[in-house]
């Protein structure tokens, strides 16, 4: 994790400030046929192919992931009844849209890929960005992704063991193989991982609609029972609330992920935030609707006793056709791992381009202009984690570590209008918007703290200890590191034929 040198870099000596002589890029950013021919006449460098409707299916592939399906009581079990719980799922769709929307301000004025690591960095610079990016390399993005493919084996691998609990060391094997064959995908071509997402999610919003009309009939039927006092149970403790919100947002997590590659995104002044104000709705509304689906239909206690909220109703309502929602689980699972893997490492990669990791994994391959080493990195750190048994522990610590870095990236965008309030923002907020996002994420995190100290504490202390690894690798490297660092970039140039990104600003 050297320091690489500037002619490996793609935005040398510029890369925690805003451009200073950005109109011709950023007319080549407005100008689909312009930015088409600039990828063919200025070398090897990621390419913007990535239109409206292929970001909205990423914005909703990689959000309506496992979460709808197999974990609502997390919601319940903290909300304490099910009319507060739909409260919680409304409102969690609604900060969430509000979220996205301030990212939409940041990501049309800080065009890079790498969402929240290139806004904390252009906001408070390169220590607060790189911690992001040690948290998000040891907790958020593997073990996100870890999880999503382990949920897809089980589900895929359901049908055959439908009395038990499939073998582990099946469930591991699957979600190594099809992590394997996701990471091929990526590598070879952007347009194959974009029509893969179009399909699974098209494949995942048809499932939930099957969810939805079957309770609609359920309840067409004068099945109302569960909705004679849906306000009974509830919790008003401050930090069950937060607990809630944290079970709800992790459905909703995924929202920013489209900021992650708003390099490789055409015309991103328009269809970013077109992008996030056309699939937010559209989720939430999915949403509360799956939940009134499953609340009409299963009791709180079914629920709460149901590792897999989405088959138990399919038990319960669908017959001999049960099977489809362990199908229709895994190929939610299967859309949403595809649209993370391809996201997620976009970070990594400009990560690297900017020498917060070794310089290979900023390298492009010439031929599919995709990040290979970077995708095979992050393939790497997901295939350690599928084999470790208490993975899941982690999932405790990834609610608390993205409110904090969030709160952190919507604090750089006030701070940032306070800084350079002459920049330009091809979207601007009102200034109300992240406030109230930034007092909400306020609110979790210092919740969390009282309600889960020791989690928060853990998470806490995996984050401060990044501070050290920048010090000795990054602000004052040592030497030994920095030439270990070339010669493994020289061999993943040779090997996975690569080159630095070549993209030249005027």
């Amino acid at each position: 994790m050297a320091r690489i040198q500037a002619s490996d870099t793609l935005i040398p000596r510029q890369v925690f400030e805003l451009p200073t002589a950005p109109a011709n890029d950023k007319q080549n950013l407005r100008s689909n046929s312009t930015a088409g021919s600039s990828s063919q006449g200025s070398g090897v460098k990621l390419k913007q192919r990535i239109g409206l409707l292929d970001g909205v299916a990423i914005i909703v592939g990689v959000i309506v992931g496992a979460g709808i399906f197999v974990s609502p009581k997390g919601v319940l079990i903290h909300s304490g009844s099910i009319g507060q719980s739909l409260i919680v799922w409304v409102l969690c769709g609604v900060l969430s849209m509000v979220g996205a929307l301030c990212y939409a301000e940041l990501g049309t004025m800080i065009p890079k890929s790498g969402g929240d690591y290139a806004y904390i960095g252009t906001a408070f610079g390169p220590l607060p960005s790189f911690l992001y990016l040690w948290v998000a390399l040891l907790i958020l993005v593997p073990t996100g992704n870890a999880i999503t493919a382990l949920t897809f084996a089980q589900y895929l691998l359901k049908p055959f063991w439908p009395s038990c609990e499939a073998p582990i060391e099946a469930v591991q094997l699957l979600a190594a193989a099809m992590t394997c064959v996701l990471t091929v995908i990526n590598c070879y071509n952007v347009k194959w991982v974009t029509r893969v997402t179009d399909i699974f999610t098209g494949t995942k919003v048809f499932a939930l609609l099957v969810i939805v009309a079957a309770g609609a009939w359920y309840l067409i039927g004068g099945n109302t029972e569960h909705w004679d006092q849906p306000m009974k149970g509830t919790n008003t403790a401050p930090g069950y609330i937060a607990l809630a919100f944290y079970s709800g947002l992790f459905s909703y997590s995924g929202w920013n992920y489209l900021n992650f590659v708003t390099e490789e995104l055409k015309d991103p002044y328009r269809n970013l935030p077109r992008a996030i104000c056309i699939s937010m709705p559209v989720v939430t509304i999915i949403y509360v609707i799956t939940n009134v689906a499953y609340f009409s239909v299963l009791s709180s206690d079914e629920i709460l006793s149901s590792d897999a909220v989405a088959v138990t109703f399919g038990d319960k309502l669908l017959g001999v056709m049960s099977w489809t929602m362990p199908f229709f689980v895994a190929c939610s699972t299967f859309g949403s791992l595809n649209g993370a893997i391809f996201a997620s490492s976009r970070l990594f990669f400009v990560g690297a381009r900017n020498g917060h990791l070794p310089a290979a994994i900023s390298l492009i391959n010439i031929n599919c202009l995709t990040p290979v080493p970077s995708l095979i990195f992050l393939c790497g750190l997901t295939l350690a984690l599928l084999f470790i048994k208490d993975i899941y522990v982690l999932i405790n610590y990834v609610s608390y570590v993205e409110a904090l870095f969030t709160l952190i990236s919507v604090s750089g965008l006030l701070w940032l209008r306070h800084r350079q309030p002459q920049a330009e923002r091809p979207i601007r907020v009102n200034l109300a918007l992240p406030i109230i996002f930034l007092i909400t994420c306020l609110f979790l995190v210092i919740a969390s703290c009282f309600q889960s100290p020791t989690e928060v504490g853990v998470a806490t202390t995996i984050i401060l200890s990044g501070i050290p690894v920048y010090y000795l690798t990054i602000h004052r490297p040592v030497k030994w590191l920095a030439s270990s660092s070339q010669a493994i970039n020289m061999w993943c140039s040779k090997f996975f034929i690569c080159m630095p990104n070549q993209e030249k600003f005027d």
